[in-house]
């Protein structure tokens, strides 16, 4: 549930790259209000108790040992929805609203980061692959600012190709998350109603919360693209 990569605007061109420009404000306006559903979601459903007194950790715990996992360990960690699973270390890091809220969020959520875990015991592609390349990718996510801000201050359009493409890692970054993220909104799903972790009243809100936050990713996707298409446009347009 981190927050995926959200790419930066920058300066006003003309026919297409103005038209670019003003789809990248709208869709960054409507990624803030799926952020704003999301916490909406998060906090109404976060009123719901459940019927079982069941928490977030509590919940995250019978997941993973119902699918035999035993090497993770769930770590209660700071901040609001900062929840995720770190594959690196093999840790669920459930924020303290999940982690002892005994309510329909907290479960939801918690139920999500255990479906990353299973899929990283399941060695999901699309998941070992988004770990090898999240670094290649954060070195091209800040390389690519660097190249289009001297691009475009020193009008070199080069720099600015350069910056377009080191950009294209991030995404194919996003577009490799986005199945990612609703394959384990998908997993938790179904391991909380197998399980019965939620009654059928409460699966319904933990499958609200779920697709509201799944939507920043959808958001996230088609933004970067618009962006790197504008980019490209102002490369070819400087030339």
């Amino acid at each position: 549930m981190t927050t995926p990569y959200m790419p930066a605007m920058y300066g006003y061109g003309t026919g297409m790259s103005d038209i670019l420009y003003v789809l990248t404000l709208v869709l960054f306006g409507v990624s803030l209000i799926c952020s704003a559903v999301v916490k909406s979601r998060f906090n109404t459903y976060s009123r719901e108790r459940t019927a079982s007194g069941m928490t977030g950790a509590m919940a995250a715990e019978r997941i993973l040992r119902a699918n035999g996992i035993y090497d993770v360990t769930i770590v209660q960690t700071a901040g609001v929805l900062t929840d995720n699973y770190n594959p690196v270390n093999k840790t669920l890091n459930l924020s303290q609203a999940v982690y002892g809220g005994a309510n329909v969020s907290a479960v939801a959520v918690a139920a999500h980061e255990c479906g990353h875990a299973i899929q990283h015991a399941e060695s999901y592609p699309l998941l070992m692959l988004r770990k090898s390349i999240a670094p290649v990718c954060n070195i091209g996510s800040s390389g690519s600012y660097i190249c289009i801000l001297l691009g475009l201050l020193f009008s070199i359009p080069p720099l600015i190709t350069v910056g377009a493409l080191l950009f294209s890692a991030i995404v194919f970054f996003n577009l490799v998350t986005l199945p990612v993220e609703v394959d384990a909104s998908r997993r938790a799903l179904r391991q909380v109603e197998q399980m019965n972790l939620l009654t059928a009243d409460e699966l319904t809100g933990g499958r609200r919360v779920l697709i509201a936050a799944g939507m920043t990713y959808f958001i996230s996707l088609v933004t970067s693209i618009v962006q790197l298409l504008r980019l490209l446009s102002l490369a070819n347009r400087r030339r």
